[in-house]
């Protein structure tokens, strides 16, 4: 399995933020989203021992797999030493690839709004969907693809465009969408705010 990084910290955005997390970022994504903001395409061979036993050197229950698309590496047989030694298995991806179906908690961020069909979600199962929002897309039309599920944690999350005047009007748009559309809750990246790792 190709990794990133693993890293302990504090989950920045959706329904665990500000829960202490251990992040196990998987290399490489099938999709080129035009915001994204994180480094993921070069990593290093390990085998799922050794992520455990680099997992297990932190405290914290709650382990987030991320990407990248983890969705892409990620094995049951992983999810199951994970839980074996105690821990927690949250995974955010893009929905575009099946997920092993003993992970605990799944965060759907679909982006088909951006990069389009290619994007649309395959998966039928999400806790929590969090929309990255441009002031310009309707987050409502980026969940059609879960009708048939019911999802009643909504995060909108202002997009970084790295335009501190743009970001300003994003988030005050996404303040807006919220109060008018209140099955939603406005999510920050609190890690951004606070310049943690």
């Amino acid at each position: 399995m190709k990794v990133n990084e693993i890293f302990y910290s504090l989950q920045g955005e959706g329904f665990y933020s500000g829960a202490p997390s251990i992040f196990v970022r998987l290399s490489g994504c099938n999709l080129r989203c035009p915001f994204c903001d994180t480094q993921h395409e070069s990593g290093t061979e390990m085998t799922e021992e050794a992520i455990v036993s680099e997992v297990c050197q932190y405290p914290a229950r709650h382990v987030v797999v991320t990407g990248g698309e983890p969705a892409l590496q990620l094995t049951a047989s992983l999810v199951d030493k994970l839980h074996f030694e105690g821990k927690y298995v949250a995974v955010e991806t893009n929905g575009t690839h099946a997920l092993p179906d003993n992970v605990d908690w799944i965060t759907l961020s679909p982006k088909d709004a951006f990069v389009g069909a290619r994007a649309l979600p395959v998966i039928t199962r999400a806790d929590e969907i969090k929309v990255v929002f441009d002031g310009i897309h309707d987050p409502s039309s980026q969940c059609r693809s879960l009708a048939a599920t019911t999802v009643e944690r909504l995060f909108l999350q202002p997009c970084d465009t790295g335009d501190p005047t743009r970001n300003t009007a994003i988030v005050q748009a996404a303040i807006d969408y919220v109060k008018q559309n209140p099955q939603w809750r406005l999510s920050l990246q609190i890690h951004k705010i606070l310049d943690i790792r």
